[in-house]
């Protein structure tokens, strides 16, 4: 029988490796931002067959995301340099698809600005509460994100113009869930600030 002073001792938190399966997604993806973008250049959104090979690019690195996301919650693979980086691949991928977009125009340059804007300053404000707490993707966040995905791939793909004309419209939905849930976002780190002093 042991001693009354002895206690035992804490179990040790087994330490999650930096390099591992749903980091190297979230790596898979920054590297094919450039690879993608190189795609719509030279395909001038004119040649279908290099639009075809850029959408099919942005929906693998977009699939990616949600991937790497359920091997780290799955597996306990979850990092600092994962939450770091994750959004900082979402953001080059979907900011450099809706600059080309612009570019080429096939999208107004006021949707591509409102939505950089938000997805920015909802990241700054992440970082602004991080001390205090963490803003959680909340549903309506994954329906934004959901059909800015689905919008920018159906302006990618050469579509016929009797479909053409939906593609404005799902993108007009985007732009609203992303107001709205940008408003939802500064309210909650608001009450996080209040709540935590």
């Amino acid at each position: 029988m042991t001693g009354a002073t002895e206690s035992t001792p804490a179990p040790v938190a087994a330490r999650v490796p930096v390099v591992n399966a749903a980091n190297a997604l979230t790596a898979l993806r920054l590297l094919l931002v450039p690879v993608f973008a190189a795609s719509v250049i030279v395909s001038g959104m004119t040649h279908a067959g290099w639009q075809i090979i850029a959408c099919l690019i942005f929906a693998v690195a977009s699939a990616t995301d949600l991937v790497d996301g359920w091997i780290a919650r799955r597996f306990g693979l979850i990092t600092a340099v994962g939450k770091v980086a994750d959004p900082i691949a979402d953001k080059a991928l979907t900011g450099a698809a809706l600059l080309l977009l612009s570019w080429y125009d096939r999208l107004p340059w006021w949707v591509t600005g409102l939505i950089l804007a938000r997805e920015l300053g909802i990241t700054a404000l992440r970082f602004w509460v991080i001390r205090r707490g963490v803003i959680a993707a909340s549903r309506g966040g994954k329906v934004k994100t959901a059909l800015q995905i689905l919008a920018i791939v159906w302006y990618l793909w050469p579509m016929p113009d009797g479909l053409a004309v939906v593609g404005p419209w799902i993108m007009g939905a985007a732009v609203v869930v992303t107001v709205v849930t940008g408003f939802d976002y500064i309210a909650q780190a608001l009450r996080l600030r209040r709540a935590r002093g």
